[in-house]
């Protein structure tokens, strides 16, 4: 592409980020978000949504939190896809905590999820033993 004159732009990284997210390259996901900023192109919701996606399916809860908080400062409010996918990360990872935080912070912010966000922070409960947690 830029062999041929041609920049990309927040369209075409939303589109490489996403085929990563689908076949599970996290590391891949994230280095075209970094190329992104390197090039000062922002990086948009949907940029970091796949980007967590792919940090979700590789079991990288650690990386989508920190993507979040990089979305946060830079002004891009994650919406409820976001949280669902980092909510999804915890439980895989056993973060229980994690995950409960992550429920807080959606509810402080009005985002509304939907029952796969919520049966993923319940099977955090369960895998990590806090089942009374789950009925709350």
């Amino acid at each position: 592409m830029e062999a041929k004159g041609i920049a990309p732009d927040v369209y075409h990284y939303s589109a490489a980020i996403n085929n990563c997210a689908r076949s599970r390259q996290w590391k891949a996901a994230v280095e075209l978000l970094d190329d992104m900023k390197k090039r000062n192109v922002d990086p948009n919701v949907y940029c970091y949504s796949a980007a967590i996606s792919a940090c979700e399916k590789g079991g990288q809860w650690q990386k989508a939190l920190e993507l979040i908080e990089s979305m946060l400062g830079r002004g891009v409010m994650p919406d409820k896809f976001i949280y669902s996918s980092a909510i999804k990360a915890c439980r895989t990872g056993g973060q229980l905590d994690k995950a409960l935080v992550l429920l807080q912070i959606v509810d402080d912010h009005g985002v509304e999820l939907d029952h796969f966000a919520y049966n993923s922070a319940i099977s955090a409960c369960g895998k990590g033993g806090q089942w009374e947690k789950a009925l709350e």
